[in-house]
Parts: structure tokens; C-alpha cells; sequence
């Protein structure tokens, strides 16, 4: 069940001169989230702007009772949440989406990121590690936007950066990478988030090699509840019926095979 709630800023960072993380307690939030959920965030303590902003779990320690996102300031309501403090209370409705990461049963798993689509993928990651072989690709446009490299060191067996450029770790894109090295480690699932054209590529790869694939979906999500329907996604059919989902009600996680993209 979500939970509305008036959560207190125990940690704030910045990750990169754009790029925050923010640290939340609420024993609530925190003992129900999984990973792959979201939560909406009030960005400012007034009516303006009415609309929340859904953001992606990063991390959650059940045992402190806390949670953490990572945004990036890419308008005028991350900007207004950048300027939240420590000690501030945030209005958090959470945690969000039915569509969660499906891992327990696979023993060997590769897990592709790209951008700020890195940010849902280090819960299933740690978590993962547990019981699993956890390869991990992660593609970056350049160097200045490398982020995390540490953190996910720590929560994957092998870690594999990308640059577009070359300016950093192996040149390319990341699913260049999985492509040469995924018949030599017999994946038994592919989980992936970030750009559509990538999780194209990644659905194409595991259907090509019969693999099952999760991808989590970043769409624009109004409510986070299903009621305002601006997140929905057409379901694959077999027949020309045209049907669709919302991601924050069905996902944001879902069986690549499943839907359309």
C-alpha cells in the first residue's frame, strides 16, 4: 500500500554539479519498498508546481529505516527540490509500482544501464549479489557524466563502463559489450533501464537469444496511482488488437516480452 507521508531529509550529496542524493527516513516507506518501485515527491513546500515528480528508488536499508533517490536537475521542479536542506521534511508518496524486479530464481545475471537509467539498477544489484553472479554494464555519454562507478563496483561480480566517446573505461555503447560477451556467461536473465533506443537493443538481444529480460520503463507519471493514464504503454499482442498498461500501476518493471517499445 502507498504511503503518504511528511519525510525527513537526514542526507543530502551531490553526486555531480547537477546530480543529488538525497537520503530519506521513514521506517514505513523503507520496510515495504522493493526494487524497481518509485516514489512521487512534492518538490516544494507550496502548491507551486502542483505536480509531483516520480523518481526511482536507489538504495533502501530497512534496518535504519531509510531510503534514497538520485535526480538530476532537469527543470524547474528538480531544481526546486535540489534546494531542500537536511532536516527539511519532504512530502513523499510511496513506494510506487507493481512491476518489480524479479531475480531470486536466476543464478547468473547481467544488468545494462545507460544514463540516469543507472540509478533503479543498484538495488536489484545488491540485492541480487546474494544469491547470483551479477555482471554489470553501465553506458555513459563521456567522462563527465560517469557516475556511481564505486557503488557499483561493490554490488556486481564483473563491471563494465562505457563511453560514447571513449573518454572513459571501453568505447561504445554498453550493449556492445553484453552482445560480445553474453553467450560466453550464460545468462539466465537480462535486467535493463535507460534510454528507449537501448532497451530496443536489449529487448531485440534477449529475444534473439531466448533470455528472459525485465526492463523498467522511465515514463512521464503525473499521479503514480493510474488514475491520470499519461503513462501508458501498448501491450504485445498476438493479434492486430490494440491494448495498453500503465507503467506505474503494472510497472515500471515489466517482461521485455510483454510490451512494445
Amino acid at each position: 500500500m502507498p504511503i503518504n507521508e511528511q519525510v525527513k531529509l537526514v542526507k543530502k550529496e551531490q553526486l555531480k554539479n547537477d546530480t543529488f542524493k538525497f537520503t530519506c527516513k521513514s521506517d514505513k516507506i523503507s520496510n515495504e519498498a522493493k526494487a524497481g518501485q518509485f516514489v512521487e515527491v512534492k518538490v516544494s513546500k507550496t502548491l507551486d508546481p502542483i505536480l509531483r515528480r516520480p523518481i526511482s528508488i536507489y538504495n533502501i536499508d530497512k534496518q535504519n529505516g531509510t531510503f534514497e533517490f538520485i535526480f538530476q536537475i532537469r527543470g524547474r521542479g528538480t531544481k526546486l527540490l535540489s534546494e531542500f536542506e537536511e532536516n527539511d521534511l519532504i512530502d513523499i508518496v510511496g513506494p510506487l509500482g507493481g512491476g518489480t524486479f524479479d531475480f531470486k530464481k536466476y543464478k547468473s545475471i547481467a544488468i545494462i544501464g545507460g544514463g540516469i537509467g543507472v540509478f533503479p539498477l543498484y538495488e536489484l544489484s545488491k540485492e541480487a549479489k546474494e544469491t547470483a553472479n551479477v555482471d554489470i554494464y553501465l553506458g555513459f555519454r563521456n567522462k563527465d557524466f560517469v557516475i556511481l562507478e564505486e557503488e557499483f563496483k561493490k554490488v556486481s561480480n564483473n563491471l563494465t563502463i562505457t563511453t560514447d566517446d571513449g573518454s572513459y573505461g571501453k568505447n561504445g555503447l554498453a550493449i556492445d559489450y553484453l552482445k560480445q560477451e553474453i553467450d560466453l556467461n550464460k545468462y539466465d536473465c537480462i535486467y535493463a533501464c535507460g534510454p528507449l533506443p537501448m532497451l530496443k537493443g536489449v529487448k531485440a538481444l534477449a529475444e534473439e537469444k531466448n533470455i528472459p529480460c525485465q526492463i523498467s520503463l522511465e515514463e512521464k507519471m503525473a499521479c503514480g496511482i493510474g488514475v491520470c493514464m499519461g503513462c501508458s504503454v501498448k501491450i504485445a499482442t498476438k493479434d492486430d488488437t490494440v491494448k495498453y498498461t500503465r507503467v506505474c500501476k503494472a510497472g515500471p518493471v515489466f517482461d521485455s516480452r510483454l510490451i512494445e517499445i
